[in-house]
């Protein structure tokens, strides 16, 4: 059961489709949650978009401002196990507002609208999340 170098971590992570994000509250209660990312070097960048949520006052914001260390798992699992693998990305996480309001956040909703092309006519108009990458380590089954 090889590990995967950093560099090959990085590149399952960087075509992957959906990764899961995990917080932890104050409580140090954890929170996970999907989305869609690009990748700028060691640095991960997701944003709030349209998509309809609960609520605008999004947890994984709030656990983010209490405590930015964070952890993103991108996978692949199929019925061969030959070719099962996960890519885990540890870093540190920061808050930027909306691209109409900041240069940093506008390059990375490009970065994104860039990989998906739901994103191309309606970039994400809500705050950006960027994790500084610390660690790349994953595992493949052969």
């Amino acid at each position: 059961m090889p590990a995967l170098t950093s560099t090959e971590a990085r590149e399952r992570f960087a075509v992957s489709r959906v990764a899961h994000l995990a917080t932890v509250d104050t409580a140090c209660r954890p929170h996970l949650v999907p989305v869609v990312f690009a990748l700028d070097g060691d640095t991960v960048v997701l944003a709030v978009d349209h998509k309809p949520k609960r609520t605008t006052r999004l947890k994984r914001l709030a656990n983010i401002a209490a405590n930015p260390s964070v952890c993103l798992l991108a996978d692949h699992y199929g019925e061969n196990w030959d070719r099962l693998w996960w890519v885990r990305a540890d870093g540190e996480a920061r808050v930027l507002p909306s691209a109409d309001r900041c240069s940093e956040a506008a390059h990375c909703v490009g970065l994104l609208a860039a990989k998906y092309r739901q994103y191309a006519g309606r970039p994400p108009g809500g705050p950006v999340v960027e994790v500084s990458v610390l660690r790349w380590s994953g595992w493949r089954a052969s």
